[in-house]
């Protein structure tokens, strides 16, 4: 695992821990019910080249011990509960049209694979849209109901579902195309500083990863794990709130979730992700 030392900026951020927080075991594989295979370690994506990253890992990666645990099985993973109430929200009807999530999409297992392709390129929209973007154009256009707030309980409940379904499947976003516009103004957020202190994305995640920043272990700022439950606020966190949470922490102005910005950053981070497996609902510290 990469020691290099934080950067002087960096060092404004960082606490002594005195006892130390606990480790992760680096070498662990993930392999979730004994029968789920997840590549946390892969090689990195081509578009990578020049950024001295040759293999991308997952956030479980830099997990203690403890929290990997909990991934490993679905019955002590608390994130798993939140799938099960989306489930009986997958087969509810609501809106004018009558219809519920199985009317046109069949059993939740039918949807397996989508959770990893997102991001993606809406053709009859003609913009890149999120998972969730997508599920409230369901909602909206198809069932005639309400959209869902963006990163909030009912949502992040059914990204969660359609993640779990997707587990071990390979995480494969398109960047080229119609989609490069966006994938390129997501390249440049996550390299531009922000803040007082003078941070971008790549401050923490490209050059300081493996190091400890407070009392965290800093990983490479994978999103393959979204949504994620944290044991921190012991909930499901989407992953434009955790970007939000991270641009706070550089005392800058941040985006709203759902914003033009958000959308691209997280299009490029996905990307990054591109080769690892699908592993929502996670558990992160």
């Amino acid at each position: 695992m990469k020691k290099t030392l934080l950067s002087a900026s960096a060092i404004c951020l960082a606490v002594a821990v005195p006892f130390g927080p606990a480790m992760a075991d680096e070498d662990a594989d993930l392999v979730i019910n004994g029968e789920i295979d997840i590549t946390v370690r892969a090689p990195a994506p081509a578009h990578m080249q020049g950024t001295g990253i040759s293999e991308i890992m997952s956030g479980w990666v830099f997990r203690s011990t403890e929290t990997q645990a909990f991934e490993m099985d679905d019955f002590e993973n608390p994130g798993m509960i939140f799938v099960e109430e989306a489930l009986a929200a997958w087969d509810t009807v609501e809106g004018e049209a009558g219809e519920s999530c199985a009317s046109c999409h069949g059993a939740p297992e039918d949807m397996a694979g989508i959770s990893a392709v997102y991001p993606r390129w809406n053709e009859e929209a003609g913009e890149v849209r999120t998972m969730t973007m997508q599920i409230n154009s369901c909602r909206t256009e198809q069932m005639g109901a309400e959209e869902w707030a963006y990163d909030k309980a009912d949502m992040l409940n059914m990204t969660a579902l359609l993640a779990s379904v997707s587990r071990g499947m390979p995480v494969d976003v398109a960047i080229d195309g119609p989609a490069q516009e966006t994938w390129e103004m997501g390249r440049e957020l996550y390299y531009t500083r922000n803040g007082q202190l003078d941070l971008s994305c790549a401050s923490c995640h490209e050059e300081n990863y493996g190091n400890l920043i407070r009392a965290d272990h800093l990983s490479m700022g994978m999103i393959n794990g979204f949504p994620t439950y944290r044991l921190k606020n012991a909930r499901l966190n989407g992953v434009q709130s955790r970007f939000r949470g991270c641009v706070r922490d550089t005392r800058a102005e941040t985006y709203a979730v759902g914003s033009p910005e958000f959308i691209a950053l997280e299009l490029y981070v996905a990307s990054r992700g591109n080769g690892l497996s699908v592993e929502g609902p996670s558990v992160r510290n």
